[in-house]
């Protein structure tokens, strides 16, 4: 696709991926950070790891591995969460550290009996070794994410502020909540051969609270968002082919660099609320 741009397939592929990926997993991040689901974010990131984990176990490809463990966990959350009396927070923890444990059981097994020589990639990522196919799999689902929240944006933004004033006024928010789930699910078992599981986390979390810095308004973070994500992630391809550097970790470190500058440099929303609270305390 941006062949014209960039004539070597290598490169080119590598920033491709990197491109849709950050920017549909940037759009979801916003979703995640301000629903206040952010464990729901890192649970199905080691959810789709544990799923890769056992496809490559068993000599299943990958990528069908873990959507197919990230579509059974978002359906199990809500379910799950209801029948164990216990807070949606504690049951992804729980869940959290199941997933992470049988994606490591299976990775040191693999190790022991010299198998999976892939097996590192699903820890940090592999950009150079993704095939076309997986490369329109992002695109397809980064075009999915960005309609999904155009279309239904009045009522993502409603429930964002109150979940139940949004039922009162006749919002599905369940179907709307299911729909995210299994958007994120899709959209982290794609990303994951890209940035690997334990990486993953920082492409859903990061960009939003980076855009927060600086925006006021939802609106404003579903645009700042991507925009970071995706000249973040970008840079960190071109850096880490010309110096020959590890991509996804490059790139996850930039995201850090660039965040603990946000949170630094005073921002006009930082002023702002600087200025009210000063008003209210006068």
């Amino acid at each position: 696709m941006l062949e014209f741009l960039i004539p070597n397939n290598m490169i080119c592929h590598a920033t491709e991926a990197m491109l849709f990926a950050s920017i549909g997993c940037a759009v979801l991040a916003v979703l995640i950070t301000q629903m206040k689901i952010s464990s729901i974010g890192f649970t199905t990131a080691h959810g789709a790891f544990a799923g890769a984990t056992i496809g490559m176990f068993l000599g299943v490809d990958t990528t069908i591995a873990a959507i197919i463990s990230s579509f059974f966990l978002a359906c199990i959350l809500g379910p799950l969460s209801e029948k164990s009396r216990m807070s949606i927070d504690t049951t992804l923890g729980v869940l959290f550290g199941s997933m992470m444990a049988i994606a490591i059981f299976f990775y040191a097994w693999m190790q022991q009996l010299g198998i999976g020589s892939g097996a590192a990639s699903l820890l940090f990522g592999s950009v150079i070794s993704l095939y076309r196919e997986e490369i329109y799999g992002l695109l397809a689902i980064m075009v999915i994410v960005i309609l999904f929240v155009a279309v239904f944006y009045k009522e993502i933004s409603t429930m964002i502020f109150n979940r139940k004033i949004a039922e009162i006024a006749g919002i599905q928010t369940k179907p709307m909540i299911y729909a995210m789930l299994f958007m994120i699910a899709l959209m982290v078992a794609l990303t994951l051969p890209i940035v690997g599981g334990l990486l993953l986390y920082v492409w859903l979390v990061t960009p939003a609270t980076i855009a927060c810095q600086f925006c006021g308004t939802l609106k404003q973070m579903m645009i700042v968002s991507p925009v970071i994500a995706a000249i973040i992630s970008l840079c960190g391809t071109f850096i880490s082919f010309t110096y020959n550097l590890p991509i996804a970790p490059f790139s996850a470190m930039l995201f850090t660099v660039v965040f603990a500058a946000s949170v630094l440099i005073p921002s006009k929303r930082q002023i702002t609320n600087t200025n009210e609270r000063v008003e209210m305390k006068v």
